[in-house]
Order: structure tokens, then C-alpha cells, then sequence
């Protein structure tokens, strides 16, 4: 790597946080692969404004297209990636209902701004104040844009691994935590769909010839649920259920769906091996489960304490301190630190309340935010 020499030529935070907001207007759900697109369609707009080389992978199964752009030096060779995703948890409208886009001191609100539409547009802001300063990175930098990370990225996960081979460093854009800390380090996520089915009856005149498929489940929670150690940084959440039909029917089906973060693969295998094992306690009932491995774990490996090292150090030049951290929260960083690449995510602007309807950034983050990346980009070698 490089001398630490981060760019800390003027930044204009309103011009920061106009960009942003113009992203935050464009409400893009995950399952809503056209208004994806239209966020999509900005990205690639701006990209093409700055002079960058597009790439546009068209979506699948309903989800939108996956964009990716890449500087026009540095040829085919490796260099930086930077994730972001552009879909959001947010139904289209909240944005005039629950979370209007407001500025009230400090804080920014909108639905999407904090995960992760400001992370995501400080990255291309930090590259379009180089350009326009004349200036090339050391090495290439390939923008990727996520058309589906919130549901764990099922039509781009091959695509990121593919990319991030190609890479020496990954930079993910994923909002910052607690007071401004970047993630090194994340746990994995299982996810299981679990269906048991019973056998329906008269649930007055004849219950005794029925198997009730939610009393079944309901003992199967409990066990999932018996899971969850804070101390091992492990946790397990039954998150939807769906059963039966009518009050007076035995239920015939239930099914859920099965949230467990785990620290490291150890675990993963312990906890995949008791959910893919489970058994009826009723005999009369059949317990179907299907789902494994969302995301893989990643931990803080020496190429990774490395990077952190020197963001530290770019980031004590251009003015405070800068912290790490491990989180139970999944990203597509997952893929890419699980691979052994170098991976700092959690670079995007500093704030609180990702998913919900009190979702911020800080105003206060952009510029220094924009600086850290910019520095990155100069410095990695």
C-alpha cells in the first residue's frame, strides 16, 4: 500500500447531500425489479456522466438488472471493488407516509438513505471529485450495484464471488455502526424454510384422529429458538409462520421460515446438523426442511487487519478516530471476506435506524465519509 496522503481538497457537503437525496427519491424495493431499475437507471447515468465504462447484466426472476461500472484506466487487471446494494426494505410510498425525506438538524431522514443509498452514493461522489480534479487511481476501480442484497442477494451472490476473484480489495458501502465504526469482521446467516404437515379432522366431534401440524411446529419453535447464545454471539429467530385454515379444522400444514446467526463455520455445521436432523414428536406428523447457508461467516484475518490498519491511518489525517468492529448483520461483504479477499465494509455514512420508519444519516458524516473513501482509492496499491 501506499504512503498515507488521503485527497483533502474541498468537499462540498450540500452537494453530497443533494446526490443522496436525489437516490433516496427513487424508492426501490427488493421484489420490485422496475423501480430497481429506475434507481438503476440513475446510477448508470451519473456513471456515464464521469466517464466510466458500464456493464449491465440484465435481472432475473423478477429482480432488477445487476449494474456494474469500472474506471477507464488501469485495463482488465486487478484492483478495487465496491459493493453496494441499491434496493431497499421499504414499501414504495413511505416515503410520503412513515419516513418523509426531511432534514431536521443533523439528521436526514428518508426510507433507504442509511441502508445504504448515502454509502452507495458517496462511493461514486468520492470517484467523480477525483476525476474532475484530473486525477487516476493506482489502481482500477469496478463500482457494483446489487439489485437484491436485502433478501441475500440470490441472482447476484455468484456474480459478486466471480468479481471479487478478479480484485485485490473489496470496499463494501454498507452503513457505518455505532458512532461511525466500519465492520471487519461478520457473522454468518443460515436460513431455513421448515413445513410440517399433519393430519386434518373435526376439531370438535372427531379431534382425536387428527395431528395438529401447528402443535408440532410450536414444540419445534421452542427448540429453534433454544438456540440463540448471546455470550457465543449466536442467534436464532423464527421470523414468519403461516398454518391452518379454519378454527374448527385440526391443522393440516405449517410452515416457517428460520433466521440463525452463527460466529464462525464451527457452529454453522453444529446448528445445520441439529435443524436438518429435527424429528416429529407425533408420529402422525412430517417434518420437510429445506435451506442451508445464506452467508458464510467471515473473521478478521490479517490481510483485513492490514486494511483496516491503513484506513485508520488515512482517517486520523483527515481528522478522527477510527474505529472496528464485528456485527451479527449480513452483507455481501460476507461473500467476498469468506473468500479471503480483503474486506472492509461498513464505509457508507454513519447514522441509525436501518429498516425502520425513523431511519437517518448524519449530515455531520458525509464529507469525512467521502474522504475516506476518496483516500482509499488513492492509496491502495
Amino acid at each position: 500500500m501506499a504512503d498515507i496522503k488521503p485527497n483533502t481538497a474541498q468537499l462540498d457537503a450540500e452537494e453530497i447531500l443533494a446526490g443522496v437525496l436525489g437516490w433516496v427519491e427513487i424508492e426501490s424495493p427488493s421484489h420490485d425489479g422496475e423501480a430497481v431499475n429506475r434507481m438503476a437507471d440513475q446510477v448508470q447515468k451519473e456513471a456515464e456522466t464521469i466517464g466510466l465504462n458500464i456493464n449491465r447484466v440484465p435481472g432475473r426472476d423478477g429482480f432488477g438488472d445487476i449494474l456494474m461500472t469500472r474506471t477507464p484506466w488501469g485495463g482488465d487487471g486487478p484492483g478495487i471493488l465496491v459493493i453496494s446494494h441499491i434496493d431497499t426494505v421499504h414499501p414504495i410510498g413511505i416515503k410520503e407516509t412513515k419516513n418523509k425525506i426531511r432534514r431536521e438538524g443533523d439528521k436526514v431522514y428518508g426510507p433507504g438513505i442509511y441502508d445504504m443509498k448515502a454509502g452507495a452514493y458517496i462511493a461514486i461522489h468520492a470517484m467523480r471529485h477525483l476525476i474532475r480534479q484530473g486525477k487516476e487511481t493506482p489502481l482500477p476501480v469496478t463500482f457494483m450495484y446489487i439489485p437484491e442484497e436485502e433478501i441475500g442477494s440470490p441472482t447476484s451472490q455468484d456474480l459478486i464471488r466471480e468479481q471479487a476473484k478478479k480484485n485485490k480489495y473489496v470496499l463494501v458501502t454498507e452503513p457505518a455502526r455505532e458512532g461511525g465504526k466500519i465492520v471487519t469482521a461478520r457473522n454468518g446467516r443460515l436460513q431455513y424454510r421448515i413445513k410440517v404437515k399433519g393430519v386434518p379432522s373435526h376439531a370438535g366431534s372427531r379431534h382425536m384422529d387428527g395431528h395438529s401440524a401447528i402443535k408440532e411446529m410450536a414444540k419445534i419453535i421452542l427448540k429453534l429458538e433454544g438456540l440463540t447464545d448471546y455470550e457465543q454471539s449466536q442467534t436464532c429467530s423464527v421470523g414468519v409462520i403461516n398454518g391452518g385454515t379454519l378454527a374448527n379444522v385440526v391443522p393440516e400444514e405449517c410452515d416457517i421460515v428460520v433466521d440463525c446467526r452463527i460466529p464462525d463455520m464451527d457452529a454453522a455445521h453444529k446448528v445445520m446438523a441439529f435443524i436438518e436432523g429435527l424429528e416429529p414428536e407425533d408420529d402422525g406428523c412430517e417434518i420437510i426442511v429445506e435451506g442451508g447457508v445464506d452467508r458464510p461467516p467471515y473473521e478478521k484475518f490479517e490481510e483485513i487487519a492490514k486494511l483496516f490498519d491503513h484506513a485508520k491511518g488515512l482517517a486520523k489525517e483527515i481528522g478522527f478516530d477510527l474505529q472496528d468492529l464485528k456485527t451479527g448483520g449480513g452483507s455481501d461483504g460476507n461473500f467476498t471476506g469468506a473468500l479471503g479477499i480483503p474486506t472492509l465494509d461498513g464505509l457508507g455514512a454513519d447514522g441509525h435506524g436501518a429498516h425502520s420508519n425513523d431511519e437517518f444519516i448524519y449530515y455531520s458524516s458525509l464529507v469525512e465519509r467521502c474522504k475516506l473513501m476518496m483516500g482509499l482509492m488513492e492509496t491502495l496499491k
